[in-house]
């Protein structure tokens, strides 16, 4: 990536508040009387500095803070048996926008994205997102970040603990941005302005639900890779195992080693990478590759990497739809191009994926020894009739969001290992049948980054804004989607489209579906689906 220097936020709007004592920050830890919230310690960080984080997943572990900020951490008791630790960092120059940060995976330890460095930022510890409370702060952010109500890299928390899977599912971003704002008001005199939210991977669907259920809490979501319709999802990832053997996928003849997926990556771009007029390492389209795997199968004396009968008919499985117990249809196919990515592994390893393991143990079945070796469809639609915490999220109707004067942008990456992209136009076509508009442009947006991994890296464009510091590489609203959301929501003006850029600094212009993003010869360009 290139160097760059640090630039601060272009704002119009005249800073409400420009440093403040110390002592404005200390008297929060006692002055306050908020509802089920303790503040656990209000202090004052005089950045650059690094901080002790929160929770317990790497305790005593550093969290950068960039510049000068008020450090509020806080506990909000959601139930008698459930709770939420968070933490706001309130900058000294404050343009009345409060910002709330997501959380990834299964929002304990692992926050998005899973492999996204954006060259050599360090990997987050802990269950409150650090690295985007720093990045939301660094940009005049009051920014807001929480547990999602739990610690833990796992789904334990969630065995027979159904208020802990609500705060999961819904509550807890909710609770952690209505005290955050107050804790805000309180610390700057005067209540914020505008509300933003920035979030990926669960994250996403983390946003998406804040949308459908508190469509007061945020003006502007900004919500990437959105792991929605959640238990066909995380069903899809056990059935993937399940496809390849798991879990005794060693003695399977199924299974499909890491070295012989490089094969079939290379074999996936040798038949589609050229689908889109230019031979790059990127799939634009990747809906229109139809993978033939059997062009590897062994013949002849050769065994080596080449695929067996049964490993050729394994394939085909897999990059196939789900469909449920009655033909319909569950989740879109992952898609072709992302097995070229080094955490595919995480999927195809022969073992359940943590995810789809844990939340089938901890949250539907509530056994612990559940070895899925009976698992199949029928336990995704068991997931169905339980949803705990209505955690799907997979509803069309975001006309309350829309008709507040809410704002929705959302991207996806064409080479998502952990989520599929089609996904995303599934949401975006849910929300136009339901709410009748067949163009959502007026208050919803969905990017797709052809060559983008889960959340960001790949050998695409797919660096423009949407997380971390490092990620602000241009800081204009026409490279990074939370400027882009800003302008929107407080300008009027919303992103026709989006330029990313790539690792080795190339620049491309990402389209909002359903334009079509098509190589003219010279450059990239959006082209509507009726042309």
């Amino acid at each position: 990536m290139p160097s760059r220097p640090y630039y601060l936020l272009p704002l119009f709007l005249i800073p409400l508040v420009h440093g403040l004592p110390r002592d404005a920050c200390t008297a929060l830890g006692s002055g306050l009387n908020l509802a089920n919230t303790t503040i656990l310690s209000a202090s004052r960080v005089s950045g650059p500095a690094n901080v002790t984080s929160m929770g317990i997943c790497e305790p005593n572990s550093q969290a950068l803070v960039s510049f000068p900020i008020c450090r509020v951490e806080f506990l909000i008791n959601t139930t008698s048996t459930s709770a939420v630790y968070a933490e706001a960092w309130l900058p000294d120059t404050w343009y009345g926008r409060v910002l709330t940060v997501g959380n990834g995976g299964l929002a304990g330890c692992e926050i998005p994205p899973l492999s996204v460095s954006f060259e050599g930022d360090a990997k987050p510890n802990a269950g409150i997102d650090y690295r985007n409370l720093d990045y939301g702060a660094s940009l005049h952010f009051a920014t807001i970040a929480s547990n999602n109500g739990h610690d833990g890299s796992d789904g334990l928390p969630f065995l027979n603990n159904p208020e802990v899977i609500n705060d999961f599912a819904f509550r807890a971003i909710h609770v952690s941005t209505v005290i955050g704002k107050q804790i805000a008001a309180a610390y700057y005199g005067s209540p914020h302005q505008k509300s933003y939210y920035l979030g990926c991977s669960t994250g996403g669907r983390q946003g998406t639900q804040s949308a459908l259920k508190y469509p007061e809490d945020f003006d502007g979501i900004v919500a990437g890779a959105p792991a929605t319709d959640w238990n066909h999802l995380i069903g899809l990832g056990a059935m993937l195992a399940r496809y390849i053997g798991a879990p005794n996928a060693s003695t399977s003849p199924n299974f499909i080693p890491s070295a012989l997926w490089e094969v079939v990556a290379t074999e996936v771009l040798k038949q589609c990478d050229e689908l889109d007029g230019v031979e790059d390492g990127i799939i634009t389209e990747p809906d229109a590759c139809d993978f033939r795997p059997e062009a590897i199968i062994c013949s002849g004396n050769t065994t080596a990497n080449c695929l067996s009968n049964a490993q050729a008919e394994t394939l085909r499985k897999i990059y196939q739809p789900l469909y449920g117990v009655d033909g319909q249809l569950l989740y879109p196919r992952i898609d072709p191009g992302s097995e070229a990515d080094g955490n595919i592994q995480q999927v195809m390893n022969g073992t359940v994926v943590s995810f789809s393991n844990d939340w089938f143990r901890y949250a539907i079945f509530n056994d612990s020894s559940y070895d899925f070796s009976n698992f199949s469809i029928k336990d995704i639609a068991l997931a169905d009739s339980i949803n705990p915490g209505g955690i799907s999220t997979f509803d069309g109707d975001f006309s309350k969001f829309r008709d507040r004067g809410g704002k929705f942008l959302t991207y996806h990456g064409r080479r998502d290992e952990l989520i599929p992209s089609g996904n995303s136009k599934r949401l975006y076509n849910l929300i136009s049948r339901t709410l009748g508009m067949p163009s959502l442009d007026s208050f919803y947006r969905l990017f797709l980054i052809p060559g983008m991994n889960h959340c960001g890296n790949g050998p695409g464009a797919g660096i423009f804004g949407q997380m971390f510091t490092a990620s602000n590489v241009v800081n204009a609203s026409t490279h990074n989607v939370l400027l882009a959301m800003v302008d929107w929501v407080e300008g009027g003006s919303p992103p026709n489209n989006v330029t990313g850029i790539s690792l080795n600094g190339t620049q491309r212009t990402h389209c909002r579906y359903p334009q079509r993003s098509v190589w003219s010869g010279e450059s990239w360009i959006c082209q509507d689906d009726s042309v």
